[in-house]
């Protein structure tokens, strides 16, 4: 068999050189060139600009977003419950994403009439599109924000504090929402292993009076556990707490 393939191969090459088969095999070319157009270097300009936004969409998504509330939180929901990978870590980026949208949909929709469309339109430029775009994120992120968390950054970086809210550059204002987000996670982490962690300690302390030390807590409270954050209704409870602690 493995002969036949042989000899049917060379046949194959030899009949193709004799034939003189020529392949086309595509190139792709890639060259700077002198213009007179100043638009041809704006547009360029600008597909570097879209590539940079969008290697750096997952960071802005954490920073300036509430995603980092919603993911942070489900992560402790999933710790607090003592389900292990359950829900998959997909799930819940999956699910912190879609609420993401959203929450933030108001706030999207007015950067784009006032920014994203006007620009298109041609009515305005490129920085007055994006002066006028940030100020409706600008607005979500300071309504979250504590004075405290500002006030440290600006004291990090020794710069007068600001008259007004518009005068906060955006380099103190994404880290001091970041650090402001991470706490109000951590106190809904907390509020949510408060139930959880009385069924354990109760369950520990039957186990213990029972003489039953051998035998782990977890997996007898567990299944009282998932009983309790069902008949709650605990996803419906949560996911409608987190949506309304930002306004929506």
């Amino acid at each position: 068999m493995k002969k036949n393939i042989f000899f049917l191969t060379t046949f194959f090459l030899l009949f193709a050189a004799s034939n003189s088969w020529s392949v086309t095999l595509p190139t792709v070319q890639v060259g700077l060139a002198e213009t007179d157009d100043p638009k041809q270097v704006a547009v360029l300009i600008e597909i570097l600009l879209i590539f940079t936004v969008l290697a750096m969409a997952p960071a802005i998504l954490l920073m300036t977003t509430c995603f980092t509330r919603l993911v942070i939180a489900f992560s402790f929901l999933r710790s607090a419950l003592g389900t292990q990978q359950m829900p998959p870590a997909q799930v819940l980026i999956g699910l912190s994403l879609f609420l993401t949208i959203f929450i933030m949909t108001p706030v999207l929709k007015d950067m784009n009439e006032t920014a994203v469309k006007p620009y298109l339109d041609e009515k305005i430029g490129l920085q007055q599109a994006y002066n006028q775009g940030i100020k409706p994120l600008r607005s979500f992120m300071f309504k979250h924000t504590r004075e405290k968390d500002l006030a440290l950054f600006f004291g990090i970086s020794k710069m007068e504090k600001p008259a007004n809210k518009d005068e906060v550059p955006i380099s103190i204002l994404v880290p001091a929402f970041m650090i402001s987000e991470l706490k109000t996670a951590f106190q809904i982490g907390f509020i949510l292993f408060l139930p959880f962690l009385v069924i354990d300690m109760v369950v520990a302390s039957v186990l213990l009076s029972m003489g039953m030390m051998m035998l782990p807590p977890v997996m007898v409270s567990l299944p009282f556990k998932l009983l309790l954050f069902v008949l709650v209704d605990g996803w419906y409870l949560i996911v409608g707490s987190l949506v309304k602690s930002f306004g929506v």
